[in-house]
């Protein structure tokens, strides 16, 4: 009976001993479960979607901050070994996430880093195996080029994405059909165009759900007045154009600074097709004159770069004068902001 007590006792002890060693081994069991961390792949998952939703009245720069450690944690989790059916939901998560740095990049003027992130965005979209996902990417990347002088680059992106889209309605397939219009009315393709807007009008208007909410991911009717306003005025159909844009000014309840000033830039660039070069002109500065400085430069300063250089008139940011005076009339309440 000693001698059991005494075995028992030293067994106890010899057990304290060693438990160290013990949770370590759970440790490395509990690692080996859950490789990839249940809890940062979910997490990552409900930042894309939070992420998603757009400016909502703040600047990129500050969206850019807000992300900035959500991409930390992203890189590093993605250097972690995951289980198949993980990694390829933590890619199309990377994809997503990639995608819309791409976008603020964009807007802010950074066209190599934009195309850098949207080429990093296409690799995860491609590993995911998300033909919409990679479809997305694709549009959006177009945009790049559409936006900063490359309409031929655009189209070419543009067609791919209303390929990897494929036949099915969806708001990854209407963005690639509207990018594409723009693309095609933008270099010369006025036929092709035309051809687009019936195609992105037909999808349109079978969207609903996710695929037509509005966020940068879906393909809202907001979003979509927006792309038929460009798409026209590069048709040079005015009157359709004008309807756009009082549509998307209808629909853009929220704080955007930025898309007010890019539907007034078509109106200016409509006002100069109609035979006034001069209210463009002074429209065009007002608008620009009047956003705020976080907002002077990449996308809007790029529309209207092109608009100087195709109505000749002194840019904004060049003249000596301060301010200009705000048109009046029909279209003054495309300014506000």
């Amino acid at each position: 009976m000693k001698r059991r007590k005494l075995f028992t006792l030293a067994a106890a002890t010899a057990g304290f001993a060693v438990l160290p060693g013990i949770a370590q081994a759970r440790e490395g069991i509990e690692t080996g479960l859950d490789a990839g961390g249940a809890g940062d792949l979910a997490y990552l998952e409900g930042a894309f979607e939070r992420h998603r939703g757009g400016y909502n009245g703040r600047a990129p720069d500050a969206v850019l901050g807000e992300m900035r450690e959500d991409l930390a944690l992203l890189a590093a989790v993605l250097r972690r070994p995951h289980p198949a059916r993980d990694r390829t939901d933590l890619a199309r998560t990377a994809a997503g996430i990639s995608g819309l740095v791409a976008i603020v990049q964009h807007d802010r003027g950074d066209q190599a880093d934009a195309h850098r992130w949207f080429a990093t965005a296409e690799k995860a979209a491609r590993e995911s195996g998300d033909r919409r996902m990679t479809a997305w990417v694709l549009g959006r990347h177009a945009m790049v080029g559409l936006n900063y002088g490359a309409p031929g680059q655009a189209a070419r992106i543009a067609a791919q994405a209303r390929r990897e889209a494929g036949g099915r309605p969806s708001g990854a397939a209407a963005l690639a059909a509207a990018v594409n219009a723009r693309a095609l009315a933008a270099v010369g393709d006025l036929a092709g165009a035309r051809r687009a807007v019936d195609d992105v009008r037909t999808l349109a208007e079978q969207l609903d759900g996710p695929e037509s909410a509005d966020t940068w991911f879906g393909y809202p009717a907001q979003k979509h007045a927006v792309h038929l306003s460009q798409a026209y005025t590069l048709l040079g159909d005015t009157r359709a154009a004008y309807r756009a844009q009082d549509d998307a000014l209808a629909l853009t309840t929220s704080p955007s600074v930025m898309t007010r000033a890019l539907i007034a830039m078509d109106t200016a660039a409509c006002l100069r097709v109609d035979g006034d070069p001069g209210a463009a002109a002074a429209m065009a500065a007002a608008v620009y004159n009047r956003l705020p400085p976080a907002y002077r430069t990449g996308l809007v300063h790029s529309r209207a770069q092109l608009l100087h250089e195709a109505a000749h008139f002194v840019p904004p940011w060049r003249s000596r004068r301060d301010r200009h005076p705000f048109p009046r009339g029909d279209h003054e309440d495309r300014c506000g902001q």
